[in-house]
């Protein structure tokens, strides 16, 4: 049914694998179409109770968006890029009703950490690398990142972790409250798995409710701004210079 993700359910636990392993991963418009369609689909099913995604073998959990892609978008094209991506996977998982875990399997850059910041709980493996590069792009977060990092760790380390475009080790992230575990490899599904089912154990109208409660605190115009911005990135010439040096596999020469 899926081309770039895999699916299972297993006692009410639905696990989405993203299924691009050569590609670290990466989030393109298929991906984010079938992860859509597949959450639409979960959050409908009467026997599905929570979800839990991760990436495709060691590397990563996802490694971003698909800079090929991201290369000859417009303004218009990003915004209307990041709006229905908002609208179709990153605000749908975070207003979702019922509970969604990151397995974070590896590098979680970019996209693929703003994915995660979406879900409602993080664990990582202690193998986890977590940042947004953007900036060495000529970009800005698309995705919710300018505002989910602030929320979970506060403005100033998110100001650093954006503006640097660093990574962190899984274990910093849990420092920080970035994470909310961080296990071996080896454990990570398991974790996951054993803490959604303590989750399905209690009552699924109050998680809902509690789930609602929490996002109501932090509901501003805030994505907006980030969508507009990330947009007028595209028309900047250190955009055209920080893709073309990725692609090319260079450092930027940004004036």
């Amino acid at each position: 049914m899926y081309q770039t993700i895999l699916t299972s359910i297993d006692n009410k636990v639905l696990t989405i694998t993203i299924n691009r392993e050569s590609k670290l991963n990466a989030l393109n418009r298929e991906t984010l179409r079938e992860l859509h369609l597949a959450l639409a689909d979960s959050f409908k099913n009467t026997e599905v109770g929570g979800i839990i995604i991760t990436g495709a073998g060691t590397k990563a959990f996802a490694a971003g968006a698909d800079i090929a892609e991201l290369k000859n978008l417009d303004k218009v094209g990003a915004l209307n890029l990041a709006k229905e991506s908002h609208e179709k996977v990153f605000d749908f998982i975070a207003n979702a009703q019922k509970p969604v875990i990151a397995a974070i399997n590896g590098f979680a850059l970019g996209g693929g950490l703003e994915l995660a910041l979406a879900c409602h709980l993080r664990i990582a493996s202690e193998n986890a690398r977590l940042g947004l590069p953007e900036v060495s792009l000529g970009l800005i977060p698309g995705y919710g990142g300018t505002q989910r990092l602030p929320q979970l760790i506060g403005k100033g380390k998110a100001l650093e972790l954006i503006l640097s475009g660093d990574m962190i080790e899984s274990d910093l992230a849990y420092t920080l409250g970035l994470v909310n575990r961080v296990v071996p490899a080896d454990f990570l599904l398991n974790t996951a798995m054993v803490l959604m089912r303590k989750i399905l154990s209690r009552s699924p109208l109050a998680i809902a409710a509690a789930i609602r409660a929490v996002n109501s605190s932090y509901q501003n115009n805030g994505y907006s701004t980030e969508i507009e911005e990330f947009a007028g990135s595209f028309e900047t010439r250190d955009f055209k210079e920080g893709t073309t040096a990725f692609l090319e596999k260079r450092p930027p020469k940004f004036i």
